[in-house]
């Protein structure tokens, strides 16, 4: 199999800056060809010098349309790369994307200015989720100046890909964390109610500072999922949630450990309040946020059972 290295961003995100020092690295030296196409040209343009250094071949697609299994086959049989780089068009529908079927992705990442990034997902979501949803790693650059707002911009982003590492740098380089005082509810409160806005965060938070919460004890109204291999003592309290569109759905919650769980029915409403632990699960595919029931009470569904990230932002 090619590997294949995606780079995708809208124009001026960084793309091609973040292609030109990974160029420069070391480790990115291989013996054979790097086959390096270009969807877009932006303001920064790749260094002759660097390209031949390297073995690199540039290509340009201009048209989306031209962006086929037939025209990249051809460019592999002209060049015989050892890996393949794509900096993707921006205002390309990454969804159509298609590669040859003997291409295999080893890597995406998105770029993303940090200074025009509200213009982005307020007015583009649908396409830059696209982008995201995929990436393993999200890099917001000239983050100067935007520190009150980044922590906004990481829960944006992690409600449409949980998993993505996300890193913020400014001028100076990489930012440090600067996220533990922006939270919509008291840690240090003795049972830490969650709202709507507050359940969302949470969730969230605990992906990445599951040590915040260990031992705390928070309540939330949530709906009830039996997933097929849970044992009976185990079920799944959470809320639907919509990342981006109605059509982007997607069902946040953590297990939670209850003696009568199993008397509890699917998609039935529960207010929870309960201990948070960290303990391995099979489908965490190692340690996780676990919740022990302190009390689970049957209850009518919230006013707004959809918690709407969009809104949040």
């Amino acid at each position: 199999m090619k590997p294949v290295y995606i780079i995708n961003g809208f124009l001026e995100s960084g793309k091609t800056e973040f292609i030109t020092y990974t160029l420069a690295q070391p480790y990115f030296q291989i013996k054979g060809k790097t086959l390096l196409i270009l969807c877009e040209e932006g303001e920064v343009e790749y260094d002759a010098a660097l390209l031949k250094k390297s073995r690199t071949i540039l290509e340009v697609i201009e048209e989306e349309e031209d962006f086929t299994i037939q025209k990249l086959t051809e460019l592999e049989k002209a060049y015989r790369p050892e890996r393949i780089i794509i900096e993707y068009n921006g205002m390309w529908n990454f969804k159509e994307m298609k590669l040859p079927s003997n291409w295999s992705v080893e890597q995406q990442i998105t770029t993303i200015d940090a200074s025009t990034f509200q213009m982005y997902f307020s007015n583009m979501k649908s396409l830059l989720a696209e982008m995201l949803r995929r990436s393993e790693m999200i890099i917001f650059n000239r983050c100067d100046g935007l520190k009150d707002e980044l922590a906004v911009y990481k829960r944006n982003i992690k409600a449409i890909n949980q998993q993505a590492d996300i890193i913020f740098e400014d001028a100076n380089g990489e930012v440090d964390e600067i996220f533990e005082d922006d939270l919509p509810y008291d840690l240090n409160a003795e049972v830490i109610a969650l709202d709507n806005l507050g359940y969302g965060i949470w969730y969230l938070d605990s992906l990445d500072h599951l040590e915040r919460y260990i031992g705390k004890t928070v309540e939330f109204t949530g709906m009830v999922l039996h997933p097929r291999q849970f044992p009976g003592d185990l079920f799944v309290p959470g809320r639907m949630a919509m990342t981006c569109c109605a059509e982007d759905m997607a069902f946040l919650g953590f297990a939670c450990r209850y003696e009568e769980a199993d008397e509890l029915a699917d998609k039935e409403w529960v207010k929870v309040r309960a201990v948070v632990q960290k303990e391995y699960l099979a489908d965490y595919h190692g340690e996780g946020p676990v919740l022990h029931a302190v009390c689970v009470e049957k209850t009518k569904a919230p006013k707004q059972e959809i918690i709407d990230f969009a809104a949040q932002s």
